[in-house]
């Protein structure tokens, strides 16, 4: 007897989403041999012990159990004590939602304050998660284009342009990923100045804010528009802790209080002895001076991989204040963005992400992760300069 092949049906939202170019760069170079990534954006650091240490501790004390739906209290209070202490800002523990990392925080803003015919306003380029995002949550993303001449910052006239009556949410990233650029503190009052006219919304992006250089300083959003930011923070590039999957978002509690009832339907709670190491991330010296020695890391590498674009034919690069991102110009090359991504791989066997995966304004640009060792960094530096040299 022939069965037919049943045929499957999934939601119209889901064709919205397109794939991670990122993420199919990196599967497809993982099946290459001899490649350098500098795609990515992981650090190649391990977790600080003393946190992997909490986490075992954790373990042996039971912490395997379900926690309340927005954290373990002491976990939420670490995170209120941490901004007080780091930039001397009032943050109540009620305001705050631990989060499966940042992308579940960010995805909870959007799918608690957006619905169909809402619009958000979005940089381009941008991380690749918020567009999809607000797919999800049928609103419409608007493009705000991100240009280098302005070191990639917004521009609040015509951020106050793309303005209209269906506008709900701003997204801000930054230190940003792809290009590296920090917030200047004059372009950070003039959006919240908007957000709070407009009684918008400014979803505020935050991983980096340990990752500066040159003088460069972060200022979380939060000072500025307390009652109009929703921040979404992460342990994973901070604390070289990207597989445990920790975040929090910190929101005006009314709003808090609706995320912790999505949340609760999507994951529950954090891993109970993951949100113990995350206190511990928080709470001991040795976690910070774990992350002033990765920072230190990073300097050295961008001023490296900065000096060694210099030297190449067809490239410039835009100095990153934050992050650990380069964002370089190729367009002397006469290549779109995926098809230099393209020839470099299968040319030098490097992986770099082309800027059109960050928004149709990163034509032109790809981003170069120095989130890897320097003997890797310097070879896939050679590579690249012997490919360009003979194009």
């Amino acid at each position: 007897m022939r069965y037919k092949k049943h045929k499957y049906f999934v939601a119209g939202r889901i064709n919205l989403i397109q794939r991670s170019k990122i993420r199919e760069l990196f599967e497809r170079a993982s099946k290459m041999q001899n490649v350098i990534s500098l795609g990515i954006g992981e650090p190649d650091f391990e977790t600080p012990q003393n946190i992997k240490e909490a986490a075992k501790r954790a373990l042996d004390e039971g912490w395997t159990h379900y926690t309340p739906n927005a954290g373990i209290p002491e976990l939420r209070e670490a995170v209120s004590d941490y901004y007080k202490n780091h930039y001397g800002l009032d943050v109540p523990a009620e305001r705050v939602i631990v989060t499966a990392g940042a992308y579940e925080a960010t995805y909870l803003a959007f799918e608690t304050l957006l619905e169909d015919g809402d619009e958000v306003i979005i940089p381009d380029p941008a991380f690749v998660c918020y567009v999809e995002d607000a797919k999800v949550a049928e609103a419409k993303p608007v493009r705000l284009p991100l240009k280098e001449e302005n070191g990639f910052q917004p521009d609040p006239d015509e951020l106050l342009e793309l303005i209209t009556k269906r506008t709900r949410m701003i997204v801000i990233n930054y230190p940003n990923n792809p290009t590296g650029a920090v917030l200047d503190e004059e372009v950070a009052r003039a959006i919240a100045d908007i957000a709070q006219d407009y009684n918008i919304y400014i979803l505020s992006d935050e991983p980096y804010e340990h990752f500066l250089y040159d003088g460069a300083k972060h200022i979380p959003m939060i000072r500025y528009a307390p009652d109009n930011t929703i921040l979404a923070n992460s342990f994973s590039k901070t604390f070289a802790m990207t597989g445990w999957r920790l975040g929090f978002a910190i929101a005006p509690e009314e709003i808090i209080r609706d995320m912790i009832k999505l949340h609760a339907y999507i994951i529950g709670n954090v891993a109970s002895f993951v949100q113990v190491a995350g206190v511990a991330a928080l709470r001991e010296e040795a976690s910070w001076k774990a992350v002033e020695e990765m920072r230190r890391e990073y300097a050295e590498r961008r001023k490296f991989v900065l000096e060694h674009l210099k030297e190449m034919p067809y490239i410039t690069a835009f100095e990153p204040k934050g992050a650990f991102y380069i964002f370089a110009n190729i367009k002397d090359t006469g290549m779109k963005s995926e098809e230099f991504a393209e020839w470099l791989l299968e040319r030098a066997k490097v992986v770099v992400i082309p800027g059109t995966a960050f928004g149709p304004n990163g034509e032109g640009y790809i981003r170069i992760s120095y989130a890897t060792s320097k003997e890797k960094l310097l070879e896939a530096m050679e590579r690249m300069k012997k490919a360009l040299e003979e194009l």
